[in-house]
């Protein structure tokens, strides 16, 4: 879901790293359905590097995606759901080499965990979601399985996912889009320039990446995150983060911390 959702939406500061695995851009083209009688939301697509070959997020020449869930809970008028899905992907890298790395859900971050030039033929990635949302309340995960072929060096499965837990102290809800199978912004009942306290919202992330697999040596990375997220209108949300970490890579494991703030300002 973090994947397909604008970058804006998300109450987490960063997408979690296991997604930074796939490229956030690519040219192509998408379906994306939704069947109310069966509850039922269907993603499709195809995607190439035709007219962005030397771009740097362009690391696949072709890619066919899907996306499928269900929500067997749908109470709208209440603010009340339950989102189940799954993703297939498939993807032929760009000049059978792939190189994967993160900065752990924190832009200014070195890549702490990187698996340096591999050769690899194709992928397959496989991923499950649920999401759960009463009201005020909204828990869920996201796990995934990345995994590389190759006839000359050999298969490797990298996997990681996340779990989060967000609050609303002021009473603010949260949209869901039916149709793409996403989330939107916190509504927001009356600003800070109208009198107002806006809304206010509690986060805990859980995330995890493991670029480990047989002679390839990326590292792996924990990270644990509160945060407060203020939206102060319906356009602009001052973030307040703190995260812990841990790196365990060349036989070494050590611990960081990050103190982060963000003003984010949105029109659509």
């Amino acid at each position: 879901m973090i994947k397909v959702m604008n970058g804006h939406s998300p109450w987490g500061y960063e997408r979690q790293m296991a997604l930074d695995v796939i490229p956030i851009l690519a040219d192509g083209i998408k379906y994306m359905g939704y069947y109310p009688k069966a509850k039922m939301f269907l993603n499709l697509g195809y995607f190439n590097n035709w007219t962005s070959k030397g771009q740097g997020f362009a690391t696949f020449k072709s890619q066919v995606v899907a996306r499928v869930g269900w929500l067997p809970i749908l109470d709208e008028k209440n603010n009340t759901w339950l989102h189940i899905a799954t993703s297939l992907r498939w993807g032929k890298p760009k000049d059978d080499v792939m190189t994967l790395k993160s900065r752990p859900e924190s832009n200014p971050t070195p890549q702490l965990i990187n698996t340096g030039q591999f050769t690899t033929d194709n992928s397959f990635h496989y991923a499950g979601e649920i999401y759960y949302t009463n009201n005020r309340l909204t828990i869920g995960s996201e796990v995934i399985s990345h995994n590389f072929y190759s006839k000359d060096s050999g298969n490797h499965r990298f996997t990681g996912g996340n779990v989060m837990v967000s609050y609303s102290f002021t009473g603010g809800t949260r949209p869901y889009n039916t149709t793409g199978g996403i989330y939107g912004f916190i509504r927001v009942k009356r600003s800070v320039f109208k009198g107002g306290l806006g809304e206010i919202e509690g986060v805990i992330t859980y995330s995890t990446l493991n670029l480990n697999s047989g002679p390839i040596l990326g590292g792996k990375f924990w990270r644990l995150t509160p945060m407060i997220n203020w939206y102060l209108t319906r356009n602009i949300r001052w973030e307040f983060i703190y995260g812990f970490g841990n790196l365990d890579r060349y036989d070494l494991s050590g611990n960081v911390q990050f103190f982060e703030s963000r003003i984010q300002f949105t029109f659509m």
